[in-house]
Parts: C-alpha cells; structure tokens; sequence
C-alpha cells in the first residue's frame, strides 16, 4: 500500500483502479558494450546496407537511444523481440518541432524486427560524431539499460488522470487543494525513464482525449548518465496503439519540456 496524503484515503479504491503496468528503465555506468544492446548514447546498432539518418539539409542526426525488446520483460503492446532507435538534431530544440510533434524531419525513430548479432553485418559509424551545438545527452558516451516490469498509478501530469479521477479530484478539497495535489504528486510523481505506462511533464501533456496515445519512451534527465533536457526537463516519444501493434513507427511524436 503506497501512501496517500490523508484528506484522499477515501478515494484510495478510485486511485488504485488507475493501476497501469509499464517497464522502468534503469541507466547505468559507462562502458562497452555490444552494438545491438540496449543504450543510451554510444555507436547504434546499424546494419550494412542501411544509411544513417540525416536531417533535409543532409546533416547527421544524433544517436539518443536504442532498446532491444528482446532484453525487456513482456509488455503487451509492445515488441517481444526487435530493436527501436531514437535519434534527435542538435538545434536549440533538440529537434522537436513545436508546430508539428510527428514532423520527422529532425529525429528519426528505426526500428528493426530481426536483430543481426554479428559485427561483421554491421558498420560502426564512429565518423559521424560531428561537432554539435545543443544536445540533452553526450553521444560519444555509451550508458547501458535495464529493465524491469512495474505498475503504477497516474499521475497528475497526465492527461489519463483527469479522465479517470474527474476533474473536481482536487478541487472538491477547497483552500486545502494545492496542498493535497502536492501531497499526492510524492505519493505518485511519475518521473524516471520508462517504456509504456503513465507519462510525467513539468508542463503539459502534449496528448488530447481525441488523439490517445501511449507512451513508447520516457527518457528523463538523468545525472548519472549526463544527461539533462534543457532545466531538469524529460523527453517523450508517443505512438498510437494501431500503429504500435502494427510495428510501425513512422507516426511517433516527440516531445520534451523543462521547468
């Protein structure tokens, strides 16, 4: 039993309903490590044949993320086998389009069903790390992953919360309600990287009741990676369950925002 501030133990069955499995993502110290395991940063997994991502003015896209879903515990929707990438620009948005989320002109997100554990069928771009100018990240810096499976309950940045809890949730309390909405965001904060699951924002979510979208990756900041979006920020990338299941990530939307 998690703990609740005490003005809300009597709506603790309707928090306990919102209960949402998902996959927490750990980082871990600095080392090498095969090209098609799961990481943060480093030299990504690409096979012969297959060009690097670049964005329309031909410059290289950088390297974020890849997970091998055949490393992560099972999480319907998701892959059990496959490995998914994420690369971003290194504009002063980190390559986010604020008009547009899903333009892909400025990250890119790969995914390859069968995964090559040969080095010789793959290339090792080392010579792409060109100088860049603002990244969340240091992409020469290979951080392994891993994972395990969770629950949790939503949160009061994502949108889900107030769908599922009502609108009054806090409101009903009075004078008391930021207060409790304080007491309930250390109970359930949300943060942290994870696959699937409740998102968290120091801002707003992105996502409408019209358009659902689940959580593909949260990836936080993180001082044991040297990692930070802008001030103590998190990154998104959201995908629509169709297309999740389909294995196509052609659609994602990417998103970060910061105190």
């Amino acid at each position: 039993m998690f703990p609740l501030p005490p003005a809300l133990e009597p709506h603790r069955t309707a928090v306990e309903n919102t209960r949402m499995p998902f996959i927490r993502v750990k980082g871990h110290a600095a080392r090498a490590i095969p090209l098609w395991a799961s990481k943060v940063g480093g030299v990504p997994y690409l096979p012969k044949g297959v060009p690097y991502p670049t964005a329309p003015d031909g410059r290289e896209l950088f390297f974020l993320a890849q997970i091998n879903f055949a490393e992560m515990p099972a999480l319907a929707p998701f892959p059990e086998k496959g490995l998914l990438q994420f690369y971003i620009h290194d504009d002063d948005l980190y390559g986010m389009d604020f008009d547009d989320g899903e333009n892909p002109d400025t990250f890119r997100v790969l995914f390859f069903p069968e995964v090559i554990q040969e080095e010789k069928a793959l290339h090792c771009p080392v010579n792409i790390l060109r100088d860049y100018e603002e990244l969340p990240h240091h992409p020469d810096e290979c951080y392994p992953l891993s994972f395990e499976r969770s629950e949790e309950f939503a949160p009061v940045s994502d949108y889900r919360f107030w769908e599922q809890l009502g609108q009054n949730f806090f409101q009903q309390h009075g004078a008391a309600e930021w207060e409790i909405m304080e007491g309930y965001n250390k109970s359930v904060p949300g943060q942290g990287h994870k696959v699937g699951g409740y998102a968290y924002f120091t801002q707003d979510d992105p996502r409408t009741p019209a358009d659902p979208m689940l959580l593909l990756f949260q990836i936080d900041s993180d001082e044991g990676m040297d990692l930070m979006w802008g001030d103590m920020g998190v990154g998104h990338f959201f995908i629509r369950e169709k297309d999740l299941i389909a294995r196509d990530f052609s659609k994602v939307l990417y998103d970060w925002d910061c105190m």
